[in-house]
C-alpha cells in the first residue's frame, strides 16, 4: 500500500499573548529561505526534516527539538520519502520576554531569546510544545491554552541559563482558595488563567504555584475536573451528552468524551447508559 502524500497545514493563533501554532506534513520542498520576527519553538513528530540554518545543514528526525532565534534564515524539505510532520509555537518576543520576566519574579527582561543550538534532544521541552500546539489547534479553552503555552517556558528559561528564584516563595492560601472559588462559580465558561490571576490580585505563575501547593494540581486541571463531575451528574439525569458538553464549558461532544474516557474508563454515551437504562438509539 502506498504512503498518503498529501501535504498538510494546520494552523492557529491566540489573540491574547499573539503566539501562533502550526502542525503541517510536507512530503519535498517545503519552504524557501526566510525568517520570521518571532521566537520558532518546534519538534519533528515523524519523518526526516531538514533545514539550512545558521549556515549549516541541519537534520531534525522525531523527538528532536527546533529552536530559532528572530531573523534566523532558514528553509525546509523532506529527505526521505515519506517525508516529515513538525509542530511548531511562534512566539511573539515581547510577550516571551515579559512572561519570563513574570515567571522569575522579576522587573527585568530575562535572556531567553538567545539559543546556543539551533537542535537539541529536551525531552520535557518537545513534549511542551506539543501539547501546547495541540491545545491551540484544538481550540480548547482559554485557560486551556495559557497553561499549556505557561508551561514552555521554565524549559526555554533554562536552556537559557535563568533561573527560578521564585519557586521558594511562600505559598498563598488565600490567593489559592480565591481562585478556586471563582472556577466552581464559572467553570462553565471560557474562563483564562490571566483573568483569574487578575481576580486574584497576582499574576498567573504565582497564582498556579500558590494553587498546586493548596490543591495539588493546577488550576486548569481543577477546573476540567470540576466540569467532568458535573457533566457525570448531568448525563446520570439522561441529558444528552452534546447538550452536556455545552452546559459544562467543554468545547464541544468530542472534547468532553476525551476527557471524560481519560478520567472515567468510558465514553460519555455509555456512562449516561449505565446510569439510565435508556436504549441506545435514544443517546445522542
Amino acid at each position: 500500500m502506498m504512503a498518503d502524500r498529501k501535504d498538510w497545514l494546520d494552523f492557529a493563533r491566540d489573540a491574547q499573548s499573539g503566539t501562533e501554532a502550526v502542525q503541517a506534513r510536507f512530503h519535498a520542498h517545503a519552504y524557501d529561505p526566510h525568517f520570521h520576527d518571532q521566537v520558532l519553538v518546534g519538534v519533528t513528530l515523524q519523518g526526516v526534516q531538514q533545514f539550512r540554518c545558521r549556515r549549516a545543514i541541519h537534520r531534525s528526525t522525531p523527538g528532536r527539538v527546533i529552536l530559532m532565534e528572530p531573523g534566523e534564515t532558514h528553509d525546509g524539505e523532506a529527505v526521505i520519502e515519506d517525508g516529515f510532520t513538525y509542530a511548531m509555537l511562534y512566539f511573539a518576543p515581547d510577550w516571551l520576554r515579559q512572561a519570563g520576566a513574570d515567571y522569575l519574579g522579576r522587573s527585568d527582561a530575562p535572556q531567553i531569546l538567545a539559543f546556543r543550538e539551533t537542535l537539541n534532544d529536551d525531552a520535557a521541552l518537545g513534549q511542551a510544545i506539543v501539547t501546547a500546539c495541540s491545545r491551540m489547534l484544538r481550540r480548547e479553552g482559554r485557560m486551556a491554552r495559557e497553561a499549556a503555552l505557561d508551561a514552555v517556558l521554565p524549559h526555554l528559561l533554562r536552556r537559557a541559563g535563568e533561573t527560578d528564584a521564585s519557586q521558594a516563595a511562600h505559598a498563598a492560601p488565600r490567593i489559592a482558595s480565591r481562585a478556586r472559588d471563582i472556577i466552581e462559580a464559572r467553570y462553565d465558561s471560557d474562563l483564562g488563567l490571566e483573568e483569574l490571576a487578575s481576580q486574584t490580585g497576582t499574576d498567573r505563575f504565582r497564582l498556579t504555584r500558590a494553587f498546586k501547593a493548596a490543591y495539588g494540581i493546577a488550576p486548569h486541571a481543577y477546573l476540567v475536573q470540576r466540569r467532568l463531575n458535573r457533566a457525570r451528574q448531568l448525563l446520570a439525569r439522561g441529558e444528552a451528552p452534546a447538550e452536556v458538553a455545552a452546559a459544562t464549558g467543554f468545547a464541544d461532544q468530542s472534547h468532553l468524551g476525551r476527557w471524560f474516557r481519560r478520567a472515567f474508563g468510558m465514553t460519555p454515551a455509555d456512562y449516561r447508559r449505565r446510569c439510565t437504562d435508556l436504549p441506545d438509539a435514544v443517546i445522542a
